[in-house]
């Protein structure tokens, strides 16, 4: 089908991902997933014309801090200041340009700057926790951000989530939009957190847990790592709200 500015659109089908590779609708020990997930098996319909091509979103709007939570308010925040990088890419590897990615995350305590956070720790009155930025040509993005702290939550006793910052990547229009969550590389609390469990397999259970980066790291500064985001295929990056 051709668009009025003489570009094609495609429209594409739905593949059910590889099993074993996204979280289960139900998984008992995430308790939250028992009233959440479908009763019924789930019906998918096709893309419609208008779903795949707008509204779009051009950038326009970014501010020159959008993508450097350090730099958002007139004071530094507290914490270990890291470099977040990586590509998004597509099932053949090749690079998504002009993706919008959306960031939140708890500070370096554990809290995030939210109503509904009571969790006992400090708030950072320099530190929001919320970012955003497009992808380059090469499907490349970063963010100049504060490590976040592991926090309890009530899933059960003494449950502590891993140190996690959320991710959101949206596609041709706001209505293709993808959820996921990095990790940091040797965090004691994988094996007793039921959301990074509850994706059966544990090579795609890896693929959410960054790596380390000496290129991006700044001397003296902080540290970078790296997090690729693949958005389908036998590689791709396990997202939440996928059955």
């Amino acid at each position: 089908m051709q668009l009025k500015n003489g570009s094609k659109a495609v429209i594409t089908p739905y593949h059910r991902p590889q099993p074993g590779s996204q979280p289960d609708s139900l998984y008992e020990p995430y308790k939250s997933t028992i009233r959440r997930a479908p009763s019924q098996p789930l019906v998918f319909l096709p893309h419609t014309l208008s779903e795949i091509t707008g509204p779009l979103y051009a950038g326009s709007e970014l501010a020159e801090t959008d993508n450097d939570l350090t730099r958002q308010h007139p004071g530094e925040p507290l914490g270990e200041r890291i470099i977040v990088s990586g590509r998004v890419l597509d099932d053949n590897g090749r690079p998504v340009p002009h993706t919008l990615i959306e960031i939140w995350q708890a500070n370096a305590a554990g809290r995030y700057a939210h109503a509904g956070d009571q969790h006992p720790a400090p708030l950072d009155p320099n530190f929001t926790g919320a970012g955003r930025t497009l992808t380059d040509e090469n499907g490349a993005y970063q963010f100049v951000t504060i490590k976040p702290g592991a926090y309890p939550w009530l899933n059960h006793y003494n449950a502590w989530r891993p140190a996690h910052i959320h991710l959101s990547i949206f596609g041709r229009a706001f209505i293709t939009r993808l959820v996921t969550q990095m990790y940091f590389p040797g965090d004691p609390l994988f094996a007793l957190d039921p959301i990074f469990q509850s994706i059966p397999d544990e090579k795609a259970r890896q693929r959410l847990v960054s790596r380390f980066d000496l290129e991006t790291t700044r001397p003296q500064w902080g540290l970078g790592y790296k997090f690729d985001i693949v958005l389908r295929g036998p590689q791709a990056t396990p997202f939440e709200g996928i059955a």
